[in-house]
Order: C-alpha cells, then structure tokens, then sequence
C-alpha cells in the first residue's frame, strides 16, 4: 500500500457546465478494442451510455455513427463515471455476454478515490439495496425482501494526505452499488454528492473508474481483458505515478 506526498485538487473552484465534462476528441481515441465480436471504448465523464431523461448525445449513438452499424448493449456504467464500457456487435456476442454476466464469470475491477479510510484495508461488503427510482439512487435497507443482496470486495491500494485509492471487485451487478456500499461504510466518493461527498468535482464527474473488464471470447473461448487508463486528473496522475496500480505482489 503506498503513501503519496501532497497533491493539489482543484475541487474548490466553481463547477464547470456539465458539457465541459466530455473531452473534446474524437470517439475513436475512447477506442480499446475493436474487433467482429465487439467494441470497448473508454467513456469518459458526463457521457451517458445510453439515452436518459436528459436527452444528450450517448455513448451508444456516438458508437454506432463510428461503427456505421447497429451495436448492442450489455452492460451499463454511471454517466459521472469513467471507464471501460463493451458494445457487442452480433447477436452471437450479445447472448455470450448475457450469459457471462448472468453467471457472474465475468470480472468487473473498478478503481475509487474517498476521502476517508474504510474500516479494514480490505474486505467483502455485503448489504441489500433497494433502489429509489424517482431519486435515481440506491440505498441500504434491513428488509431483505425489499432490496436485492449486493456483494463487493474492496483492497486499499494507497494513500495521500487527502484520499484513498481504493480496488473494488464487483461480485453483484447492482444499480449505483459501488457508490451506495461505500458511502454505507463511511467511504463516500470523491466528488460524488449524491451518496455524501462534502463537495462535488468542478467537472462534475465522481472519482469511480470502471478499469478492467475481463469475459471469455464467444468464439475462441479465450479469455479478455480489457482496461482502461485513468482519465487525465491531479489526483487520479498522483497515484498513478506513485506505483499504486501495481500488481499486488510488487507492492
């Protein structure tokens, strides 16, 4: 686990108009793979994946201009979110992952910045989430028939005089369950003011970035993995240059 000298957020100054949180570049630079199969683009921040109630531009349309052809959604990831998001291309990959997400073989590893230190260096959570559709948020309820059981674990990777970089493992697959877990523990996200950060970030997005995907090819059966790099950010480069998304074993 490392320990990071001082850095500088700009989280104090004014938010930035929620158009200012989508880079300007061309969707291909989001590109991670592409191949007959499938498309992986890393989505950056203030992006929905797919249509909302806002009616903005998503991520699916941007995709399907690129692609000039039909795509299909199999996974979801949070518009303030960064990170790794697949769009299959053939039905063939549709069912696959569908499956593969169903059965829980697929690997779903995600990185958050909090403000304060959760109870244990690592650990598993284990709470039942009950989601508010009018508020468009999710939180911890007693009543098990209420809510759906949702399961992460969680390792400390490092820290700064100011946060944590936290690794987190999805085990479910829940509406807002990284951001409702851990604000449930004390550990709300940086930036995230839904789920109780002091502040938001000036672009808006939430410090939770959706690094590596990995599910087995429906074809070759082999095994992928996909990753993410980290969006441009103090506090994201700052640990990043510390070594702290190192394996384990050279930490």
């Amino acid at each position: 686990m490392k320990k990071l000298s001082k850095e500088n957020p700009s989280e104090n100054q004014a938010p930035a108009p929620l158009e200012a949180a989508i880079p300007h570049a061309a969707i291909g630079d989001w590109v991670i793979l592409k191949n007959n199969q499938f498309i992986a683009f890393n989505k950056p921040a203030g992006l929905p994946v797919q249509a909302d109630k806002t009616g903005d531009k998503t991520l699916l349309q941007l995709a399907e201009i690129y692609c000039k052809s039909k795509l299909f959604l199999v996974h979801r990831l949070d518009r303030p979110a960064t990170g790794v998001v697949v769009f299959a291309k053939t039905k063939t990959m549709v069912g696959s992952l569908s499956d593969q997400f169903k059965e829980r073989s697929v690997r779903k590893t995600y990185l958050a910045v909090v403000k304060d230190l959760p109870p244990e260096k690592e650990g598993t959570l284990r709470h039942f989430l009950q989601k508010n559709e009018k508020a468009n948020r999710s939180g911890i309820t007693e009543d098990e028939a209420a809510g759906d059981l949702s399961e992460m674990s969680y390792r400390l990777l490092g820290s700064s005089d100011n946060y944590h970089l936290l690794e987190v493992k999805l085990i479910t697959g829940r509406h807002h369950q990284i951001r409702a877990q851990l604000a449930a523990i004390g550990c709300p996200i940086k930036g995230d003011v839904k789920y109780g950060a002091r502040r938001g970030n000036r672009d808006r997005s939430i410090n939770l970035h959706a690094w590596k995907l990995a599910f087995r090819h429906p074809v070759s059966g082999e095994q992928v993995e996909l990753t993410a790099a980290l969006p441009e950010d103090a506090v994201w480069n700052a640990f990043e240059a510390a070594g702290c998304l190192q394996p384990i074993e050279n930490q």
